[in-house]
């Protein structure tokens, strides 16, 4: 059932303090809090021989993970190596490297890559003679499209490239790129430790244009030290003059147990909950003015972008990497940390560095940790995914595809719904389930209603849904 474009988000500050819980992100279920170091290398290679014979010629994605900063950022909860020494990307890619050709092993030659992403960390951390040699040896192993139909794409800091740059990964493949700013403001930067003029920004988006990239996506933070609805109006309104075609405004999680980073953030100049909140009701509502889309969870872009045009044709997907228009791609993560998804199942690499090279070096996927989905676990996949995507799920497609009764399958979870209808967050019936504009913001709220695993415990650790 494709979801409503035109059915933008509502701020019901009443009901956002009401559900202000903690819970997951969904970029995959069951959530990475249920891998388990059961699934390992040998149950990946199964799985991916299996997706063989399943999915004969079936496309594929690959992801890169690149984990090398120059500088920490002090809000940064991503795993990464910060480093000056530039050196160390050369072992890492002799690794990687020794992967591709391992990962290859296990894919039909015939499977074309229809989507390929290089993450961090700072992909644009590494040379140009580095990226240069990281996608031929990508094509060594691989089938990448020699056109411009695939959606290749990359995340860039803008201090961390030049024009030279862009007009390399133009070159080399690359049809769409996400550029790191956060805010402009310099006393904000200053207090995270990212300090970045708008003049290296904009240089990178110039370039980017001239260069004919299909899609540019800035992403901002709201909620970082020293920040007010006043500053970071300033910040959206420079960035909405340029026009990107998606926007990621997210929400700076404050968890400096977990990320060691972010200890060296001063807690007394953080914004206040209701400061936040402030600030997102003014990102909705400016962003709305100009002409955004709401995609959910902290994504925007125009009404003509890929992402928009998915949504509304109900073929919009959310994986490891956020949203996605390839549903139909199975996912492989190369380097430390990556995560896949191949067949029915999940798996992660490893997150040291020594232990990465040291599985490699021995022939072995650098797999520790995964997990088989069972029909239960698809089911509630397919559920959630439609929510996160469309704002809308047809319990006839699911009776059609799945062979079940939802009312009787899901009766628990009708009754935590029943409240959420009378609460205004959503439309409920046998057929469908509508989010309405007031439920948008908490979609994670509703999603988590068919969560089996964040039922039966409630001990784990998440962001706050806002």
């Amino acid at each position: 059932m494709p979801g409503d474009s035109n059915m933008q988000v509502e701020f019901n500050l009443d009901l956002i303090h009401r559900y202000d819980k903690a819970g997951p992100r969904y970029t995959s279920y069951p959530t990475a809090v249920q891998f388990h170091p059961g699934f390992a290398d040998e149950e990946y290679s199964e799985f991916a021989r299996l997706s063989n014979r399943l999915n004969p010629g079936g496309a594929l994605s690959l992801y890169f993970h690149i984990p090398f900063c120059d500088t920490v950022c002090f809000y940064c909860g991503c795993n990464k190596v910060v480093t000056k020494d530039r050196s160390k990307a050369d072992v890492y890619l002799d690794h990687v490297y020794k992967e591709l050709a391992l990962q290859s092993e296990l894919f039909d030659r015939d499977r074309q890559v229809d989507q390929l992403h290089w993450g961090g960390g700072t992909p644009t951390f590494i040379s140009h003679e580095q990226m240069t040699e990281l996608m031929q040896t990508t094509r060594k192993h691989f089938n990448l499209h020699d056109d411009d139909t695939g959606e290749y794409s990359i995340e860039i800091d803008p201090r961390e490239a030049s024009p030279e740059t862009i007009t390399l990964l133009r070159e080399l493949g690359f049809n769409r790129l996400s550029l790191g700013v956060q805010d402009f403001d310099p006393d904000v930067q200053k207090a995270v430790n990212r300090i970045q003029s708008e003049e290296e920004t904009m240089t990178v988006i110039d370039a980017a244009r001239n260069e004919d990239f299909k899609s540019i996506s800035l992403d901002l933070i709201y909620g970082l030290p020293r920040q007010s609805v006043e500053s970071f109006s300033k910040t959206l309104d420079k960035i909405i003059k340029v026009n990107p075609d998606r926007l990621s405004v997210f929400n700076y999680a404050h968890l400096p147990e977990m990320f060691k980073p972010q200890r060296r953030i001063n807690v007394e100049e953080l914004p206040t909950p209701a400061e936040k909140l402030d600030i997102l009701q003014y990102i909705i509502q400016r962003l709305s003015e100009a002409g955004y889309v709401y995609i959910g969870m902290d994504h925007f872009a125009r009404p003509d972008d890929e992402l928009a045009l998915a949504q509304q044709a109900g073929s919009l997907y959310r994986n490891f990497q956020g949203y996605s228009t390839h549903a139909d791609c199975d996912l492989i993560a190369l380097g430390a940390t990556g995560i896949g998804q191949v067949a029915n199942s999940y798996s992660q690499n490893v997150k040291g560095l020594d232990e990465y090279y040291s599985l490699v070096d021995e022939g072995h996927l650098p797999v520790f940790r995964g997990i088989e989905l069972n029909a239960d676990d698809i089911l509630r996949r397919h559920v959630i995914n439609r929510l996160m995507c469309d704002f809308a799920l047809d319990w006839k497609q699911v009776v059609k595809t799945y062979g079940i009764q939802p009312g009787q399958y899901f009766a628990s979870e009708w009754q935590d719904l029943k409240l959420m209808e009378d609460d205004g967050l959503l439309v409920h019936g046998h057929n469908q389930l509508q989010v309405k504009p007031a439920g948008r913001l908490l979609i994670r709220n509703i999603c988590m209603v068919f969560d089996k695993y964040l039922r039966s415990s409630k001990k784990q650790r998440y962001s706050k849904v806002i």
